[in-house]
């Protein structure tokens, strides 16, 4: 299969527009989705997710009152920041995808001139 830098690589400016568009039209629409990951091939990233739950689950049932609102706040407010901060970073990974793209295939800029143009 042919990735999204080979196209582009292999292909003019207006070609690589058209591409560009339907990109952007598939991400739209909720054809690619680089969130939809798994850790199926990472064991030890699984099993600690699992300990998580497992724990999460035994403290929700053994506290009562006050200390399970305090853990169930806890647990509430950390996928709060944990979610804004894969969202941070998700955007500004897009952002520097985008900055290697725009210097890659739109930028002419460098150190030096090119002495053989003139």
């Amino acid at each position: 299969t042919r990735t999204c830098f080979s196209i582009l690589l292999n292909c003019n400016r207006k070609a690589g527009a058209l591409f560009m568009s339907r990109f952007i039209e598939e991400f739209y629409y909720g054809n690619i989705d680089p969130q939809a990951r798994s850790t199926k091939e990472n064991k030890a990233v699984q099993k600690q997710m699992e300990v998580l739950m497992n724990n999460e689950d035994l403290l929700t049932n053994a506290l009562t009152d006050k200390p399970k609102k305090w853990f169930l706040d806890y647990v509430n407010a950390w996928g709060v920041v944990n979610g804004e901060s894969n969202l941070d970073s998700f955007i500004m990974g897009f952002r520097l995808g985008a900055n290697f793209a725009y210097e890659a295939f739109v930028s002419t800029e460098t150190p030096f001139q090119d002495l053989l143009k003139e």
